[in-house]
């Protein structure tokens, strides 16, 4: 299997399924097709087979053609008759795309068939039973630094007590965060539209309530930054992408709306990669604080970037197959991908329905959490959104936890001694470490259900040849992967549905034997596994290591050779924690133990 996520967006497509159906051969002898005429006798059911002929003219040769990418035989006979009807059977199947009765189907409008990661046998999760509890931790707070670069830097929980007790205004924080991100920005391209109207109006209001005693939360105040595929009223929302580049949505997305309710301050859409997709976006690739010379990951790589470099005071991001771990593992950033459905995402650029999810990038364990209690909860707008009890206490202990390994993956890449120090770690903290295994399965053909939802997703910018704007064309970019997916086997994709059914099954058996996993950030099965079944994930800053070449999430180009450094560079490395569906607690819980342990997360980015 491919051992990473960009090699399997480079070679998954070689699996593509379907028909090509541009033949110019002459049709199928009338005499071979079916009475499609009206008269029938009374009674007679309609059938298969009898619509009017549309589309190309199709014969055995289209089909022995469309073999190659089906990957399965017919024989010359199973060519023939399949060529006989295919305008009158399978064809009308496209008449909402290609006519005459062609319909376009609303950006907003989600699938009917819905994916709910819980199963039966979860029900009754300890979560559930616990409801809901939220409790913060009780760290003293430190007198507000003399320099404006240790305040930026400073963690969220942080922030927030400063502000409370009123050490520190909302106009100073978002002024000392404007001034970073405009003489930041130009090093790490990740920023698409600076905010800073808007946020000093939120600024103002937010003291002003704060004079009144009225106080709104861990929150108020506070200076944020979104990746922008957040819609927010007045203010481009680009996607990151040539033909979104000038959108200005009327309405702001329900986490932007329940942000603004908790107080924080927007000063900053942030980078993303064109339609959610690794570093690259219109404005060029946003790169990376901790070594200028690689991009940052994506595709939440504005919010890794703008995090790590103390540019905002937190961001939220989004992942549909790593674009939260990835970048907060390069970026050394502290990232929070919620369950599948915790958090709303209404008023969110769509890339994949069963998939796509919102979440917290922060420089601290505890923030996360900070975050998730105000974005969290359903929202009519997203059908897969639910309520779910949200249990946290920062200050309970750690001792006792099952965490869950994977003997082998420890052994090998993309694990390094950080990882297998982190492991040390969980038993010097007292949880217990636990063997665990997965069966050896095919778990890169569930990207099927990916490309497919991508595809359809951004259907007419596809068919409009829209998406040749894009500034990234390699064979591993969505321009090709849209392209593609044309051509994926309906029955395929229903077939990799059930087969996703059956990995979450067997990750209800995995975490019957512990309460969390502690696993290599960027292992392929993990990174595929959990964001198909819709399980959290924390990944936070454990270490660091030396790289000797430059890093990239795209596949290997012989013509573009990535930087290489003699000697070393020095570069953060995290860990992540995978946790039981909605519950994110414990994996806050266990993480902030481990944060203190490692002792690394103040570390800051030279130069910034």
């Amino acid at each position: 299997m491919p051992g990473s996520r960009r090699e399997f967006l480079t070679y998954g497509s070689l699996g593509l399924l379907g028909a090509a159906l541009e033949a110019h051969a002459a049709q199928a002898p009338a005499e071979q097709q079916p009475n499609a005429q009206p008269g029938l006798p009374p009674g007679a059911p309609p059938a298969f087979g009898t619509s009017t002929p549309v589309g190309p003219d199709v014969t055995a040769a289209t089909f022995a053609e469309a073999e190659k990418l089906v990957q399965v035989e017919m024989t010359a006979t199973d060519r023939a008759q399949a060529a006989s009807n295919w305008r009158m059977q399978m064809a009308p199947v496209y008449e909402r795309r290609v006519g005459p009765r062609k319909l376009a189907l609303e950006p907003a409008l989600a699938p009917a068939t819905q994916w709910n990661p819980a199963q039966p046998a979860i029900v009754g999760s300890k979560q559930k039973e616990m409801g809901s509890q939220f409790v913060r931790g009780i760290n003293p707070t430190l007198p507000l630094p003399e320099s404006d670069e240790d305040i930026a830097f400073a963690p969220l929980s942080q922030l927030s007590r400063w502000i409370e007790s009123r050490a520190l205004t909302s106009q100073r924080l978002t002024e000392i965060y404007l001034r970073r991100l405009e003489r930041f920005n130009p090093k790490l391209r990740c920023v698409i539209t600076l905010t800073r109207e808007h946020a000093l109006e939120q600024a103002h209001r937010a003291d002003a309530e704060l004079s009144a005693d009225h106080y709104r939360g861990p929150l108020h105040g506070i200076p944020w930054g979104a990746k922008d595929l957040l819609d927010t009223a007045n203010i481009p929302t680009t996607y990151g992408a040539e033909p979104f580049r000038h959108r200005v949505p009327t309405v702001d997305s329900a986490v932007v709306k329940r942000l603004n309710a908790a107080g924080a301050v927007l000063v900053a859409k942030l980078s993303l990669g064109a339609l959610a997709l690794n570093d690259v976006w219109f404005g060029g690739q946003t790169m990376n604080p901790w070594l200028l010379e690689e991009g940052s990951s994506g595709s939440s790589a504005g919010p890794g970037a703008a995090t790590a470099a103390g540019l905002v005071g937190f961001s939220i991001g989004s992942e549909t197959g790593g674009s939260i771990v990835s970048p907060s593992m390069r970026c050394g950033v502290t990232g929070l991908r919620p369950t599948y459905g915790r958090v709303p995402r209404t008023g969110a650029m769509t890339l994949c329905w069963s998939l796509d999810k919102l979440g917290p990038m922060t420089r601290g364990v505890e923030d996360t959490m900070l975050i998730l209690n105000a974005i969290a909860g359903p929202d009519a707008g997203d059908v897969a959104s639910v309520a779910s009890p949200l249990s946290f206490n920062a200050r309970a202990g750690v001792e006792g936890l099952r965490v869950g390994y994977f003997p082998a993956w420890m052994k090998e890449a993309p694990a390094t001694d950080v990882d297998r120090a982190a492991l040390e770690t969980v038993k010097k903290l007292g949880m217990t470490p636990v063997e665990v295994s997965i069966p050896d399965w095919p778990y890169d053909s569930l990207n099927l259900i990916l490309f497919a939802e991508g595809a359809a997703a951004f259907e007419e910018l596809t068919l409009s040849h829209q998406v040749d704007q894009l500034k990234a064309q390699v064979p591993d970019a969505w321009p090709n992967v849209f392209r593609q997916s044309r051509f994926l086997s309906a029955v395929d994709f229903v077939q990799a549905d059930r087969f996703r059914r059956k990995v979450a099954q067997e990750m209800v058996r995995v975490f019957s034997q512990v309460d969390l996993l502690l696993v290599p950030s960027l292992r392929d099965e993990m990174l595929v596994i959990t964001n198909f079944t819709g399980h959290p994930s924390l990944t936070l800053r454990a270490g660091f290591v030396e790289v000797s070449e430059a890093r990239s999430d795209w596949a290997p180009d012989p013509k573009n050779p990535l930087p290489k450094f003699t000697p070393a560079r020095r570069v953060p490395h995290g860990v992540t924690l995978i946790g039981r569906l909605f519950e994110e607690g414990t994996l806050a819980q266990a993480g902030i133990a481990l944060e203190r342990a490692f002792g690394v997360a103040g570390e800051r980015p030279a130069g910034f």
